[in-house]
């Protein structure tokens, strides 16, 4: 996908702060410092419309950015990042669930992770939250270009069967360093943007 236009709409707290005009959204859900917005900016060619920061926990709200007038990217608080308070953790989880459970606009969750290292206890509950409210999941496997070729199928196979996914849902692996993945990213967005 040629992107146009890309801009950041709104940071919503409350399910009254979402965009009404009902375009199509897809979430972004990974831990806190995993890439999504180093994803978001390689997909749409930006260098810095999504902030990246390399203080965890900086997204606190969802983040709305529209492209092309066609659909969002919602970028969603990171998770595990225990510097944060058990209450303002709870008030994020809180914010998740109601945006999962009753957005009817979303229309599949990109679930980043890291390939370098074994999905985490909360990458696979994430992973298991999303299946049980039936989204359809696109794993982001990022920093591949940190990982050796060679070593590059196993660690792929490593994440498939940590997170037990199931045979619809897809993994990407993809590098924001050099663009790998990004094709590949758009041709299974483009399908789940449409409907």
């Amino acid at each position: 996908m040629k992107v146009t236009h890309a801009e950041f709409i709104i940071s919503a707290a409350t399910e009254k702060q979402y965009p009404t005009d009902r375009l199509p959204e897809i979430a972004l859900a990974g831990r806190s410092n995993v890439g999504k917005s180093s994803f978001i900016n390689t997909l749409i060619s930006r260098r810095n419309l999504a902030r990246t920061s390399s203080k965890p926990g900086k997204t606190q709200t969802l983040n709305y950015y529209r492209i092309n007038e066609q659909f969002y990217f919602v970028d969603v608080p990171g998770y595990g990042y225990a510097k944060v308070s058990k209450k303002e953790r709870e008030k994020w989880a809180l914010m998740m669930e109601t945006y999962f459970q009753k957005r009817k606009h979303l229309k599949a969750v990109l679930l980043v992770i890291d390939l370098r290292h074994e999905p985490t206890k909360d990458d696979v509950q994430m992973y298991d939250y999303l299946i049980y409210y039936d989204w359809p999941v696109i794993v982001v496997a990022t920093k591949l270009d940190k990982v050796p070729k060679g070593k590059r199928a196993s660690f792929i196979k490593r994440a498939k069967d940590t997170l037990d996914l199931k045979d619809t849902d897809h993994i990407v692996p993809f590098s924001a360093y050099t663009g790998e993945g990004k094709r590949e990213s758009w041709q299974l967005l483009k399908a789940f943007i449409s409907r």
